[in-house]
């Protein structure tokens, strides 16, 4: 647990994206900085600096994260001059302005930033390392979270929640969907244990490690009665108009290099979705074509509004991965939903083909390696 501690320091420490905040933490701000963050490492409930600074912080951390001191206040049941005092304590014990003040209310300043998402993180990893030991001493209690795209939502969560909830009843399993570009900072942050989905078109660094889950497909869809939608090949579809998702920042990016392969120029884009609900309802009312994962093609909500085009075309998908933080490692409980992951992606139909052999499903154990680095790809 100590190595562990130490661990989601140094990684906390040393994921500040941009250079000013590194400098922030140079001298004797910084310094006290780092000293009432380790206090929240070594107590857990922000005590051990002076005897009321635990109530300090959480008072500010409540401002930082509702915006405004009324919802602070709200939240925590005080009146808005108890936040202001608390604010005021904290800035005098550490020497330094945590937030700015103005006309409409306060927000945080550079270092107050760096202080609050810093000092939440590593709240975050020492409640895994009191998960992790309850966990090993045989309690199911504690919390996994977990971002999964939609894809994964439909290909993966149904088979995995019986067998969950059977092992670890009193877990909560925290569950959020999007796609990598929104779930990054989540992931860096400690707020989610992993994220199962497709790869950015950015390589990741080494500071993650990835597991490919599975190979995929496409299919193109379109609204039932589409005047092509007897359509043969992706060249009867040239004309047509597109919806994309926002797994490319270009939205061209995500089609044009499957229309390439084929010989064809690339598509009219005239939407990028960030959400499937959004794609589902756009392609639904209006001639757009969607080309969406086969996965779609079960989902009740897509056979009530959508037709598949049968193209004889190939298409490829992005493969579904795990990817999680290299440096930290996962609860006994998380580690075993991803165990049921990798099973679930073996019963996946033809064309999503599994990318290793499905490991006995056992309990979770600290000595077998689960994911393999980036570079190992």
């Amino acid at each position: 647990a100590g190595a562990q501690l130490r661990e989601a320091m140094l990684d906390s420490l040393q994921t500040v994206p941009v250079p000013t905040l590194k400098r922030a933490l140079r001298g004797p701000a910084g310094s006290r900085i780092c000293e009432v963050a380790l206090s929240v490492v070594v107590n857990g409930d922000f005590t051990g600096i002076n005897p009321r600074l635990g109530q300090e912080l959480e008072r500010a951390f409540q401002h930082a994260e509702r915006g405004s001191l009324r919802g602070a206040a709200r939240e925590l049941g005080l009146a808005q001059p108890a936040i202001t005092r608390s604010i005021r304590e904290i800035e005098r014990e550490m020497g330094v302005a945590l937030f700015e003040r103005h006309a409409r209310g306060m927000t945080l300043t550079t270092i107050g930033t760096v202080f609050v998402r810093r000092a939440r993180v590593i709240q975050g990893e020492l409640r895994r390392v009191r998960d992790e030991v309850d966990q090993l001493r045989g309690q199911t209690t504690g919390r996994v979270a977990v971002g999964l795209s939609t894809v994964s939502h439909l290909a993966l969560l149904p088979a995995t929640l019986g067998a969950f909830r059977s092992r670890y009843p009193d877990v909560l399993l925290d569950v959020s969907e999007g796609l990598y570009p929104n779930m990054h900072m989540a992931l860096d942050d400690g707020l989610i244990d992993f994220y199962v989905g497709p790869l950015p078109e950015t390589p990741l660094s080494k500071d993650y490690m990835i597991e490919k889950l599975f190979e995929n497909e496409r299919v193109v869809l379109a609204r039932i009665g589409h005047p092509l939608a007897g359509s043969k090949s992706l060249r009867d579809l040239a004309d047509a108009r597109w919806i994309t998702t926002s797994i490319t920042v270009q939205s061209e990016a995500e089609l044009g290099p499957l229309f390439a392969r084929h010989g064809l120029p690339s598509p009219r884009i005239q939407m990028q979705a960030h959400s499937a609900l959004t794609m589902i309802v756009a392609a639904a009312h209006s001639d757009l074509l969607a080309m969406m994962p086969q996965q779609w093609c079960r989902f009740p909500w897509t056979n009530a509004l959508l037709q598949k085009i049968n193209v004889k075309e190939r298409l490829f998908a992005p493969a579904m991965h795990i990817v999680r933080r290299t440096r930290l490692p996962l609860t006994p409980a998380a580690e075993f939903f991803c165990d049921l992951l990798r099973r679930a992606a073996h019963q996946q139909p033809p064309g999503a083909a599994p990318a290793h052999k499905p490991a006995t499903l056992s309990k979770p154990s600290r000595s077998r390696p689960v994911l393999r680095r980036l570079t190992d790809r």
